[in-house]
């Protein structure tokens, strides 16, 4: 059983006045404005041990205390392997593997990476998602970070609005992309299939910074750095500029075959390879608990690796 939260802040005299809610904020900051409020409604953060409204007005010298029994999870703990990059008491790096869905929902009620992650530290049962901050799909691999406390869960989040946290991605799309840009263009779900986004007028802004790496004469191997965090984003931009990754049939990188290419063992990978052609190699952020600011990478899986080992043999310009 996750140890109970508990805490005590004595309200200084600049803060004096002001409603409990706001007070509780600047006292406990490591905490979400919504979780404080959650422990206020429940009588779980009190004023000198008395349940108080959110709009109480809050006196200097009163003792706010918290003593709150942490919220359980309601999904099960599953013995699926994870590749730990990094771990310690407030955050856990994984290399995410392809075909590991994030999160259970609809058709995936188990075998999720909050499932390894329940069955790997039981206390993280005591976080929301399991300390999910961000998300990967399901067959986009690569580096992820996962919060270990509710503390470290709130600064991350905040890291991911205010776009501190750097993610940047490999990706091997169709067509030659002949220098660096950025794409600008709103995502939102499809008005037809739910399934998917698109760019439209109305959407979420949705930005994607892309350089090529290296040009073949039909593909392009790509680095991508994300400024937002939409769903799907690079994907659906890497389709608006007309270069869908390759393995990409949801957003138009089914199998097309190389003009004059023809060689068996490519054109077959190329065709056959079972996911959209995407790893999420580097992640920096602000560590929680330090302010130090560290940065991990993950190699290349192989499958990309022996794409790109195929590209280098036969579409070398």
């Amino acid at each position: 059983m996750p140890a109970r939260i508990e805490h005590d802040a004595r309200v200084s005299i600049e803060l004096s006045l002001r409603r409990l809610d706001h007070v509780a904020a600047a006292l406990f900051p490591q905490y979400s404005r919504s979780r404080l409020q959650q422990w206020i409604d429940s009588g779980e953060l009190t004023v000198d041990g008395e349940n108080r409204k959110p709009k109480y007005k809050v006196s200097a010298g009163a003792m706010l205390r918290i003593a709150a029994q942490p919220e359980l999870s309601s999904n099960s703990p599953e013995a699926i392997a994870l590749d730990i990059v990094y771990e310690d008491a407030a955050v856990l790096v994984v290399n995410k593997a392809a075909g590991l869905v994030v999160h259970p929902g609809a058709g995936n009620q188990g075998g999720t990476l909050l499932n390894a992650l329940l069955h790997h530290d039981a206390d993280l049962e005591a976080v929301p998602r399991a300390g999910i901050v961000h998300r990967l799909d399901k067959d986009t691999t690569g580096l992820m970070v996962v919060a270990k406390t509710l503390s470290s869960q709130n600064r991350l989040v905040q890291q991911l609005q205010d776009r501190t946290v750097k993610r940047v991605y490999e990706a091997v799309t169709y067509g030659v992309i002949g220098q660096s840009g950025t794409v600008d263009a709103p995502i939102g779900r499809h008005s037809h299939n739910r399934t998917r986004m698109s760019i439209q007028t109305g959407g979420r802004e949705a930005i994607t910074h892309y350089r090529p790496l290296r040009q073949f004469k039909h593909f392009s191997h790509l680095e991508l750095s994300l400024e937002t965090g939409r769903t799907h984003q690079i994907r659906v931009h890497m389709q608006h500029l007309r270069h869908p990754l390759i393995g990409d049939p949801t957003y138009g990188g089914t199998f097309r075959q190389p003009p004059g290419q023809s060689n068996a063992e490519l054109v077959d990978y190329v065709r056959s390879f079972p996911r959209q052609a995407l790893h999420a190699r580097q992640l920096s952020f602000v560590h929680p608990d330090t302010g130090q600011a560290p940065s991990f990478t993950a190699d290349l899986p192989d499958d990309m690796g022996r794409l790109l080992e195929l590209l280098l043999q036969h579409e070398s310009s």
